[in-house]
């Protein structure tokens, strides 16, 4: 079985009202009412697709790709790294 590839999405809104209507280009994992921004996972294929007609919707301010690919997640110490006094 393959996994597809996902890639996150932060949508910076005008407005919430819309922010479900978000739903037909891929999950929408979380809304922030404070900020206004809404959290989506889409397919990797389509990316530069999705954030294409995404960003020409009314309601939108601007959209950003996650960063998360970016990010080191190996949290092993080394001897060398640890503080000395």
């Amino acid at each position: 079985m393959n996994m597809a590839h996902r890639m996150g999405l932060v949508v910076w809104m005008k407005d919430l009202k819309a922010a479900h209507s978000l739903g037909r280009f891929g999950n929408v994992h979380y809304v922030s009412k404070r900020m206004k921004y809404v959290y989506l996972y889409i397919d990797g294929d389509k990316v530069d697709q999705v954030i294409r007609q995404i960003d020409r919707l009314s309601y939108v301010q601007r959209v950003e790709k996650s960063q998360r690919s970016n990010i080191c997640l190996d949290f092993e110490r080394n001897e060398t790294q640890l503080y000395t006094k």
